[in-house]
């Protein structure tokens, strides 16, 4: 019995990790004593997008491929950093339902799991920042594993419900939430049929199926998780300090360019509640000017300011 006992376990585990692929919801044992282990079999479809890149070398480059790519990075950077970060995360303003759907949707194409888990992990963040219970901080496990290593554990893979009641009522975003590869997929699969189409109908282009795959959908998604998690791994890390937070957040202009605004972590960590990250009208916010917009047209309302109380530095920062 205790020789066939290890072998089940591993197949039993393996068979998890690989319904976890489809279907979020199977059981995931946070507490196992490997829980804070990469998970090996999960990791197979991460290492396979990047790998997927390597298919520039053989499918080409045209102009239309280069600009869908540029185009998928923005839209679904916009997504992450205005929806599933300042609306999902922190209620920064207010939406309508079929709008909070819409951007789900987008966000949730980006390969960044579902809106609930983003949320869940961003809120615990935010709660313990660089303290031992903070699962992607820099200071206490390193940059690799802030970076890329945290949410390959069992424990990453978890969302801690008890932190989003207010997201938990809505039956639409926990099915994106549990069935988080069907819109990678379909938007996969749509551009590549969107290739093949204009290869046929319009070949002057230049494109194919599987360049606009790669481009389009692979080297964008891949530069667009990268550029994200940058703020995890090397926003606590590198740049200046305005304000004395309790964690080490920092002011990086370089990472604000790159992810729309996200990089005033300094600024953001010291008053989360705003729907601007730049504080100052020389620290560009390009989701915040986003948000401006759609509230200009009615879209989204009562987008939070910064009070203006909380705009200057008291005390000494740390250094």
């Amino acid at each position: 019995m205790p020789s066939t006992a290890r072998p089940d376990r591993m197949h039993q585990r393996l068979w998890t990790a690989i319904r976890l692929w489809f279907d979020t919801g199977a059981q995931v044992d946070e507490h196992d004593a490997n829980a804070d282990r990469i998970d090996w079999a999960r990791v197979v479809p991460f290492i396979g997008m990047h790998l997927a890149c390597l298919g520039v070398f053989y499918v080409g480059v045209s102009a239309f491929a280069l600009w869908t790519a540029l185009a998928l990075y923005l839209i679904r950077m916009f997504a992450i950093t205005a929806f599933y970060h300042r609306y999902f995360s922190h209620r920064a303003f207010r939406a309508p339902r079929w709008l909070q759907f819409v951007f789900a949707v987008i966000g949730a194409s980006a390969v960044q799991r579902g809106p609930l888990w983003w949320a869940a992990h961003h809120r615990n963040h935010h709660r313990h920042s660089d303290e031992p219970a903070d699962l992607h901080s820099p200071v206490q496990r390193g940059f690799l594993w802030s970076h890329m290593g945290w949410f390959l554990t069992r424990r990453g893979f978890v969302t801690d419900w008890s932190v989003i009641p207010d997201l938990a009522k809505y039956p639409e975003l926990r099915w994106i939430d549990r069935f988080d590869i069907v819109v990678p997929v379909a938007l996969a699969a749509g551009l590549f049929f969107l290739g093949d189409w204009l290869h046929a109908a319009h070949p002057a282009l230049g494109v194919t199926g599987g360049q606009l795959l790669v481009w389009g959908f692979f080297v964008s998604t891949v530069a667009l998780f990268h550029a994200s998690v940058t703020i995890n791994s090397l926003a606590h890390r590198f740049g200046s300090r305005r304000f004395a937070t309790r964690d080490n957040s920092r002011n990086n202009l370089w990472l604000a360019l790159l992810t729309m605004g996200e990089g005033w972590h300094n600024n953001h960590h010291h008053f989360p509640g705003s729907a601007r990250q730049g504080f100052r009208w020389w620290e560009i916010d390009a989701t915040y000017y986003g948000l401006r917009l759609m509230a200009a047209f009615g879209l989204i309302r009562a987008l939070k300011p910064v009070p203006v109380g909380l705009r200057r530095p008291h005390g000494k920062p740390r250094a």
